[in-house]
């Protein structure tokens, strides 16, 4: 079950059900069922939060995975997204803030597969499956 929640800002997400089913194909590609993943959209502030207690980042990002997955092969988590960080991410990069937040909740979702983005290698993968993952969509 994938659901979308708006935790502090008013935002109308459209398209919920190709979403949904766009985030399954991906995670059946990658070899995992999905259980229980929610996105939470909000504030850089609500996030900003959420960064210093549960991580002690002191840093503004546009999201945060947390994996609430016990089985291997199974994916259940919560992935808070900044819209207002999104917004100015594609402002920055002269991106459609479609395809940002397409690209911001592909990379959590990736997360959760066992994704990182710590090495620049790892970041170039992410950005990889990133762009073969939204050219499915």
């Amino acid at each position: 079950m994938i659901i979308f929640f708006n935790e502090d800002i008013n935002f109308k997400f459209q398209g919920k059900n190709l979403f949904k089913a766009w985030l399954k194909k991906i995670a059946d590609k990658e070899g995992f069922k999905v259980k229980n993943l929610n996105y939470i959209f909000c504030s850089d502030e609500y996030l900003h939060k959420i960064n210093v207690e549960y991580l002690e980042h002191d840093t503004y990002t546009d999201i945060i995975t947390f994996d609430n997955s016990e089985d291997d092969d199974v994916i259940e988590g919560d992935i808070f997204v900044s819209i207002e960080r999104v917004k100015e991410n594609s402002q920055t990069l002269n991106t459609v803030f479609e395809d940002e937040l397409k690209r911001v909740i592909v990379h959590g979702l990736l997360h959760l597969c066992g994704y990182d983005d710590h090495t620049p290698e790892d970041k170039a993968e992410m950005r990889r499956l990133e762009s073969e993952y939204i050219s499915i969509f």
